[in-house]
């Protein structure tokens, strides 16, 4: 097995002395139990503190804020629009559907952070305050990391567009110069404010030169000694020859115009055009693309990839994504110097310089604290098909090397599975993960279904393990799992929720939706077990609950015999109250002649023949009558022979016995009937 990268985090329990006493734990979906307690038996009589409590330990905790709860709802919206245009991205289309699709990604984490941004200030308590910044800080490395990943990977900008991408992708994320722009334009007198020279700095620094040019401006009006050097650092902002969008010229002519450009700004240096300025003089520098003046202003700079966007910017315009990592990497270096080490943020954006999508994945699944970035983000990597060939044909312009190595490595099964331990591919683990995160939620679960089924090789099979889990506290929950498993013919699954369910309505005592669920799970078993309860309540009340669902069983009677019986034995009330005696009659008899009755409800059935065997018109026929007594015989001669308590109660139960004796009195005189009658009948 690989190792790991470093030794896991220890959690430690509050309240709990590790030295004198052990923990118990016990896993279940999402999360663990822990609680004290002591396997050294013989110190039980000392006196030792111990901690009452039981501690819920859960993996992923940020499924249970509020806000980001919006973040997990509006994206699974862009993930399943994402799975369902696969089939129609064809050509160029393509690329803009996807880079349209990261857009809408990045647009939701704004949204949260902004709301986030927003609780975090109104909150009272300094620790909520603490815990909501954490989480806007943590939000806003996702949205930078994942803008520099649709740049480099998504977009795939080539030379001279890619850095304005980058420039685009600093100044959005490095956004105090527009608080400070208004601070300082708000001002009485601008140019005399105290952060002017520093928001000139900012913006060179960004390249926003058409800004810093009107700010210059507003420097030449107040300060005619210095109009004239700030006139012509202005022109060399304005005639900077950069790439723009609807530009058609090509990138030997941007660099000749570039080099042309960039020998004037150093002449005027050179020449000591600004000495008499100090600021001018340093942002002709920074111009110049001077590493030296720009380390000056570290502190507006704030970060090392700021740092590398604008060295690039004033010394590399058009540099080539197979050099970038060359120069983040140095500009990394010389930003933190000796004294100072790499953040997990710093490694992540690295990597992603670097094109080495992998590691990106990995730095990201360490730092941050859910998954759900990694799982959306390798997903769209995924459609951008930029995970099955490993990149190899950005390092590389040789595609002979690239098509052969990749072919044999296919052959050798490495690209599918990214020799994963987990069994699937990479995009297909970090979903799993993120959807069993979502399946630890009371109401989130209902998404994590969506990813399961996007996940071929191992989906299917998690959504069982863990549709089984979800806990169906109310019939209406229930009734949303039972959809989905029907949906995607989980035929185990149905069947154990609506046994479940069942099973829980018995014990309620609502037999009529026992038996629904019952009959909707196919289980004979149970089917039988509430028929019998049906049974058994209507002895003690004589009278049937729920006949609505009792008259319209339809082909589901057929589930089991005991449920035929009572459908059938429902019936026969039914007929005997429509006054349909002669069916009535029939019906009964072939209940007991069929065996399909149970033994134990024969003298019920006995006890319902007697209106009919009383009424004034013979009902039963001479063989009928025969098959009655049959049947009586049997019972009471049965009970004395099998000696069981029952039987020796019905013969020393007064009423039981009356029963008997009634019952074959009333067989006799009606066996006397049906022979005159049918004797008459033949006589005539």
């Amino acid at each position: 097995m690989e190792e790991l990268d470093g030794e896991p985090t220890v959690t430690l329990i509050p309240g709990v002395n590790s030295k004198k006493k052990q923990m118990c734990f016990d896993w279940g979906p999402g999360e663990m139990l822990v609680w004290e307690t002591s396997l050294n038996h013989k110190e039980k009589s000392e006196a030792v503190p111990s901690c009452p409590f039981i501690y819920v330990i859960r993996k992923d905790v940020d499924v249970h804020s509020q806000i980001l709860r919006k973040l997990f709802n509006e994206s699974h919206g862009i993930f399943v629009g994402l799975q369902r245009l696969e089939e129609e991205f064809t050509g160029k289309s393509r690329k803009a559907q996807l880079v349209r699709v990261s857009k809408n990604y990045r647009s939701v984490i704004r949204a949260c952070m902004e709301e986030m941004h927003q609780v975090a200030i109104a909150a009272k308590d300094p620790a909520s305050g603490r815990q909501f910044s954490s989480q806007v800080s943590i939000l806003s490395a996702m949205e930078l990391i994942w803008n520099l990943c649709e740049i480099l990977f998504i977009e795939v900008a080539p030379a001279g567009p890619l850095l304005l991408h980058l420039l685009d992708w600093v100044r959005l994320h490095v956004c105090e110069v527009d608080s400070l722009s208004a601070e300082v334009l708000g001002s009485e007198n601008p140019s005399k404010h105290k952060s002017f020279w520093n928001l000139v700095t900012i913006l060179v620094l960004q390249g926003r030169l058409d800004e810093a040019r009107q700010m210059l401006s507003k420097e030449a009006d107040v300060a005619p000694a210095s109009a004239d050097m700030c006139r012509i650092l202005g022109d060399l902002m304005r005639t900077m020859p950069i790439l723009s969008p609807g530009n058609s010229q090509t990138l030997t002519e941007l660099e000749l115009k570039w080099q042309h450009w960039h020998e004037e700004c150093e002449r005027h240096l050179q020449d000591g055009t600004f000495a008499a300025s100090p600021h001018l003089e340093s942002l002709c520098k920074i111009m110049l693309g001077d590493e030296a003046a720009m380390l000056e202003h570290r502190e507006l700079l704030s970060n090392w990839y700021h740092f590398l966007v604008t060295r690039l910017l004033y010394s590399q315009p058009t540099v080539k994504p197979i050099d970038l990592h060359f120069y983040a990497q140095s500009s990394l270096d010389l930003f933190l110097g000796s004294e100072s080490s790499p953040e997990p943020l710093d490694n992540i954006l690295m990597a992603a310089f670097e094109f080495d999508i992998h590691q990106v994945i990995k730095e990201c699944s360490i730092a941050l604290s859910n998954w759900w970035f990694v799982a959306h983000l390798t997903d769209l990597l995924d459609h951008c098909r930029l995970l099955q060939s490993h990149n190899l044909y950005i390092a590389l312009s040789n595609w002979w090397f690239v098509a052969h190595l990749t072919d044999l490595l296919d052959h050798c099964r490495l690209l599918q599975s990214h020799n994963l331990y987990f069994g699937s591919n990479m995009r297909e683990f970090l979903l799993l993960e993120y959807a069993s995160g979502l399946f630890a939620h009371h109401s989130l679960w209902q998404l994590g279904v969506d990813y399961f089924d996007y996940c071929p090789e191992l989906g299917r099979v998690s959504l069982e393990l863990h549709i089984e889990r979800i806990p169906l506290n109310t019939e209406q929950k229930a009734l949303k799992v039972l959809r989905i498993c029907e949906q995607r013919q989980m035929t185990e699954q149905v069947r154990s929720i609506c046994k479940i369910l069942a099973m829980k309505a018995v014990r309620n005592n609502r037999l009529g939706s026992a038996l629904s669920w019952s009959i909707r799970a196919k289980d004979a078993a149970f089917a039988t077990l509430v028929s019998d309860r049906f049974l058994r309540d209507y002895c003690e009340r004589g009278c049937f609950s729920d006949l609505d669902l009792i008259d319209n069983l339809g082909p589901a009677m057929m589930l089991s015999d005991r449920l035929t019986f009572l459908g059938k034995y429902r019936e026969f009330h039914r007929l005997y109250g429509d006054k349909r005696f002669i069916d009535a009659a029939s019906l009964l008899l072939s209940l007991m002649t069929s065996q399909i009755a149970p033994r134990s409800f024969w003298m019920t059935l006995l006890t319902d023949a007697l209106p009919l065997l009383e009424q004034k018109q013979v009902i039963f026929s001479v063989e009928q009558t025969y098959e009655l007594m049959r049947c009586l015989e049997d019972l009471t001669s049965g009970r004395r022979t099998c000696g069981e308590p029952s039987a020796q109660q019905l013969q020393d139960d007064d009423i039981e016995t009356t029963k008997v004796e009634m019952l074959r009195l009333a067989l006799a005189r009606n066996l006397a009937r049906a022979i005159l009658r049918e004797g008459s009948v033949e006589g005539s």
